[in-house]
């Protein structure tokens, strides 16, 4: 009867293996007898709700009823992801799967692949060979499957998706049970399981004997069916709402120390997926109206990774620190290496210039790969810092050039000339000439090659030693030559006081040459600092900075250690008037009960004592603990009014009783009285003004140009748990910014403030 039912489904060449006979008799089958219908029951609704016994519902089914014609199933696309050995399955967006399944019906038996842009054009699929590619970071293909039918065991949280051909099977088999009403049948396949379509509604997956005595840990667990749906309408999945095309605005994520960003040891390209994902459902609560008129898009954010260059082969750091690693403690000791010395590697100069090349390479390259996918974006661009990627940012930033000083660049050229060297004798004093080759079948000369960073030679494979002997060579003559020309430029306002030496006059001096002063002044708080001026003062080690391909808009800081950096490096005030050259907002965002976190408004404002603005909750009000510590704050100080208010009634009413029947005094008695009068008048107005000063908003306060003249520093409120015992939360304070809707919020208005479109309060 499976071979006339093939035919007849015009599907025989792919036509299971149906078995329409009754199953039942089976004993390894009784799991699933109770639950299935009488054979007179067919397809119909109708037909379920009426007793099997009853004569009219046969008179209905031979009469009245028909079998519901056979409507083929809607797919749905899903891609696979494995982590920490689970392999899970998710699905795209219905928008994205749409446009998957018109490609697969496009693409038919051509030989070449057609590549399709999902999920905000972050990733590719390719629809033929079923695997989607990330395409602004390094990770390994997943696999994706066109879905139709699923199954899920009593263990299982979620249903899982059938292989593609297996699927094809089962559809051809629900297909001719449907065409013929004819159920009961079974589909077996070559690993000896089996799956029956006891009606449209109940489909189950079953083991076969020997495999259940194999694998069942219980007697219980033998013989258990597997659930099958059809259709991903049929199963509890969450599909994903697509995100808008437009984008308004890119933002670049640079990570701070060690592979993960947060306790769950994650790495940063989900982190930011999950900062991403709370931009999306904050952008739709809270500028749904602006959504909808098409005003608002979507937030790009981008991930920005150099934790892997510095610890990969080609700097060879974790072999050498490997080499001298106690083999005791081993976790301990590995975890240090992986994460706490990357403080140490940034104040390197070898491996801080590896750490900025990587970062600003990496930013540079995702901002040209979107512009390239992205043809009409216009926006704006911003970059975000978390711990040490906050300071990397604030140094690079520091560093960078206006758009007058990149087109003057070295103006005469002597920056350049390095002595008049030749390539040759260059490499000869290094003892590195089997490289004069190499660099002159590139047209290289000196000047060329004070142009080149450590990545371009390293593209010539030359290696990491001689790389470093070269460019250090080149920057101490360049250094050098700037000494003799007076022609240091750094940045005005982050300058600490040189140190002071007293001559015979007692007159204090620096002890320096005045040209020569300046520059280690300046070298003591700034990017351009050398060990080898380190008895001036402690700075940042000498590298070349490279420029960024853009000027970002705001710079964002996240648990940042900057103001102590800079204090350590001898920074003591921060000028007012100073700001990045080509970033004009900053903002310094933290916790609490971070303990990598400091402030930077108390280094620019040094005479008021400010409270940092506290970053409001994203449903528009303060957290409850908050609030019922400012309520108990108002009720204290109202009590304090009601009780010297009462007091000065009181001796009002005292010293005016009496006043008819008392003789006249003297002059003395009068000036204590008025007094004391005063001095109660004086409390009362004092309770009264600070009440007032409590209940108004503070007026705006001018901290610098850092950012505009606004305020820098902000903070988050912290959760009620967390205010039990800060001590147990101070790790994961500093880790909180990723999955934080305060701080995505704060992003969010920033942006969205400079392009015009205001918040909406209506939300709550």
């Amino acid at each position: 009867m499976s071979d006339s039912a093939g035919a007849e489904g015009g599907r025989s060449e792919a036509a299971p293996n149906i078995n329409t006979r009754d199953l039942f008799d089976s004993p390894t089958q009784t799991v699933a007898t109770e639950n299935t219908p009488e054979d007179q029951v067919r397809v119909s609704p109708a037909v379920d709700e009426a007793s099997p016994s009853s004569t009219s519902s046969f008179e209905m089914v031979d009469t009245e009823s028909v079998p519901a014609p056979y409507q083929e199933v809607q797919p749905h696309w899903f891609f696979c992801r494995r982590a920490d050995d689970n392999t899970s399955w998710l699905p795209f967006s219905r928008e994205d799967s749409d446009k998957l399944e018109r490609a697969c019906h496009a693409v038919g038996d051509r030989e070449d692949d057609v590549v399709i842009a999902v999920e905000g054009e972050r990733y590719d699929v390719h629809v033929k060979e079923r695997k989607r590619y990330a395409v602004y970071w390094e990770q390994g293909p997943t696999e994706v499957r066109r879905c139709t039918w699923f199954y899920k065991g009593d263990k299982d949280t979620r249903f899982m998706p059938y292989p593609e051909d297996v699927s094809k099977r089962l559809e051809d088999a629900y297909m001719i049970a449907v065409t013929l009403d004819e159920w009961k049948s079974k589909v077996e396949f070559p690993n000896g399981e089996s799956v029956i379509l006891h009606n449209p509604k109940l489909i189950m997956q079953y083991q076969p004997i020997g495999l259940q005595d194999e694998w069942a840990s219980s007697t219980s667990e033998q013989g258990r069916p597997r659930t099958v749906k059809r259709g991903v309408n049929n199963i509890s999945v969450e599909i994903p709402d697509g995100e808008p095309e437009k984008v308004d605005h890119l933002v670049f994520m640079v990570h701070g120390i060690g592979p993960a960003c947060d306790l769950r040891f994650r790495s940063i390209i989900q982190c930011v997926n999950d900062f991403r994902s709370a931009s999306l459902s904050l952008l739709a609560s809270h500028y749904k109206r602006a959504q909808q008129d098409g005003e608002v898009g979507r937030v790009e954010f981008l991930p920005v990774n150099w934790h892997s260059a510095l610890h990969g082969d080609a700097t060879g750091v974790d072999e050498d620190i490997q080499r001298i690693t106690l083999p005791s403690i081993s976790r301990l000791r590995h975890f240090t290496n992986d994460t706490l010395l990357d403080l140490f590697f940034y104040n390197s100069p070898t491996y801080c210039q590896t750490i900025v090349d990587t970062v600003s390479s990496e930013i540079n390259t995702l901002h040209t790969l979107f512009k390239q996918r992205h043809s009409e974006f216009n926006g704006a661009v911003s970059v975000v810092g978390h711990s040490l990627g906050s300071l990397i940012l604030f140094d690079l930033l520091t560093n960078q050039r206006t758009g007058s000083e990149a087109r003057e660049g070295l103006p005469s050229g002597e920056h350049l000339h390095l002595n008049c060297d030749t390539l040759q004798q260059t490499l000869t004093r290094l003892g590195l000439q089997q490289y004069l080759d190499t660099l002159q079948a590139e047209n290289l000369d000196m000047e060329s090659l004070a142009l080149c960073q450590d990545g371009d030679l390293k593209d010539l494979g030359i290696p990491l030693g001689p790389r470093k002997k070269i460019l250090n060579y080149v920057r101490k003559k360049w250094l050098s030559q700037d000494l003799k020309t007076g022609a240091v430029h750094l940045p005005e306002g982050l300058q600490a006081p040189p140190p002071l030496n007293s001559d015979h006059d007692g007159n204090q001096s620096s002890g320096l040459p005045m040209q020569q002063s300046q520059f280690h002044r300046a070298q003591s708080v700034t990017s351009a600092v050398d060990y080898e001026y380190f008895d001036v003062g402690i700075g940042q080690v000498s590298i070349d900075y490279p420029q960024l391909a853009f000027h970002p808009q705001t710079f964002f800081a996240f648990g940042s250690p900057i103001g102590m950096f800079l204090t350590v490096r001898g920074l003591k005030h921060i000028d007012p008037n100073y700001t990045f050259p080509t970033c004009k907002s900053f903002y310094n965002i933290y916790h609490p009960y971070d303990p990598v976190a400091y402030r930077l408004e108390p280094m620019i404002v040094t005479e008021v004592d400010l409270e940092p603005m506290l970053i409001p909750h994203h449903k528009g009000r303060k957290r409850m603990h908050l609030e019922l510590k400012d309520s108990l704050t108002r009720m204290s100080m109202d009590l304090k009014n009601n009780v010297l208010g009462s007091l000065r009634t009181a001796w009002q009413s005292f010293s005016r009783l009496p006043v008819a029947a008392l003789p006249p005094v003297d002059q003395g008695d009068t000036t204590i009285e008025r007094d004391l009068q005063e001095t109660q008048a004086g409390v009362c107005d004092e309770a009264e003004s600070s009440v007032s000063a409590e209940q108004t908003e503070q007026p705006e306060i001018k901290v610098g140009m850092l950012n505009g003249g606004r305020r820098i520093d902000y903070v988050l409120q912290e959760k009620p748990i967390e205010s039990f015992n800060e001590y147990l939360f101070a790790i994961q304070s500093h880790l909180c910014y990723w999955e934080s809707e305060d701080t995505a919020l704060l992003l969010l208005k920033e942006i969205y403030d400079k392009l015009g479109v205001a918040i909406e309060q209506s939300h709550q």
